[in-house]
């Protein structure tokens, strides 16, 4: 999979020093709009800049700018991309408006944002159809467990590391619940479950097992 990620999300994972948790799960690639980087880290996230440019200039995030659209004969569609975006979501993020209209314009399957306020772009992606797909960092680590990548033990106790880090209040059982009901339960729409049932198949994960375990683990 490859993912376009949100300012908030970078922020969380590296102040948590969990970052490699992005390149276990996106292992095709994750990636960057420039003014993420040199605008909205600089502002927001100086603490955590210096390990996200040692990934950078790694390889391990591919930032994409004017100059590199253009290469790719896809600025105009990513320019048309922020400016439908910018009327949904508001001018208030810009960094949320860079990541999901980058996701589309090079069809990315996922984007990771932490933010799922009501008409944000986690939800609203959901809402929409749109054929990118949201995950928050504790949609990401449920991914891991599932891919054998981590246990549940260790989900849980990185969850908690980065729910401190941050300082944000969140609850893994009830993280886990809407997971299990974005994607079985009571989706918003059928290509998640679908997507999840193909994951299941192509890895052989028995699903109902490993969330019955891992809801044991859940606090």
């Amino acid at each position: 999979m490859r993912a376009s990620l949100d300012t908030n999300v970078i922020i969380h994972l590296y102040k948590a020093g969990l970052q490699d948790i992005l390149f276990d799960v996106f292992d095709e690639g994750v990636f960057i709009y420039d003014q993420i980087r040199n605008i909205e880290l600089e502002n927001h996230g100086r603490d955590v800049l210096e390990q996200v440019d040692a990934d950078i200039a790694t390889g391990m995030i591919v930032v994409y700018t004017d100059q590199k659209l253009r290469d790719l004969a896809v600025y105009k569609i990513f320019e048309n991309n922020v400016k439908e975006n910018r009327l949904l979501y508001g001018a208030g993020d810009l960094g949320e408006v860079y990541a999901i209209s980058l996701a589309q314009t090079l069809g990315a399957y996922s984007l990771v944002t932490d933010d799922t306020k009501q008409g944000g772009p986690y939800i609203s992606l959901l809402q929409f159809e749109d054929d990118v797909m949201p995950f928050t960092f504790a949609d990401v680590l449920i991914l891991r467990y599932l891919l054998g990548i981590a246990d549940a033990t260790q989900t849980v106790e990185d969850f908690n590391t980065v729910n401190t880090k941050s300082a944000l209040n969140w609850s893994f059982r009830s993280q886990l619940s809407k997971f299990i009901r974005r994607f079985l339960v009571d989706p918003y729409r059928n290509a998640d479950t679908d997507w999840i049932r193909d994951l299941e198949k192509k890895q052989g994960i028995k699903l109902k097992n490993k969330l019955e375990i891992l809801s044991k683990h859940a606090t």
